[in-house]
């Protein structure tokens, strides 16, 4: 069982940033790669970003790309996602989520879809005005 809490999350003005942070719970953190998604209202949830579970490969959608770096701590089970030059289309709930990897998979391994996840948060929300 992980547990989930994001926190950072709040309103900024287009051009800023905003630090977003993720704690989990569980001794096994280091098993999981983990992503970040976020949800707009009436649109869809949508992967933005994702780390394998050793921190050695990310992977980010386009839009964020350039703006946005995720890092992972495993020895302080937290994974942040750092967000730079955000524009208003960025507004959403933005949440955290793990998936297990077992030994099957390697290390670099990342999860893209959201049903690869076992694990969610709450959700944190990011406002960007314009």
């Amino acid at each position: 069982q992980v547990q989930l809490v994001e926190s950072g999350g709040g309103l900024v003005q287009a051009g800023g940033s905003l630090r977003l942070s993720c704690a989990a719970s569980g001794r096994t953190f280091s098993a999981y790669a983990m992503g970040w998604f976020r949800q707009a209202p009436g649109k869809e949830r949508e992967f933005v970003a994702g780390i394998s579970r050793n921190g050695g490969n990310t992977y980010y959608i386009d839009s964020v790309k350039g703006r946005f770096t995720v890092s992972r701590d495993n020895a302080k089970n937290t994974v942040a996602l750092q967000m730079n030059s955000l524009k208003s289309e960025d507004t959403a709930i933005y949440y955290c989520a793990a998936a297990f990897r077992p030994r099957s998979y390697t290390d670099y391994s990342i999860a893209s879809h959201g049903s690869e996840y076992d694990y969610w948060g709450q959700g944190t929300q990011v406002t960007v005005t314009s």
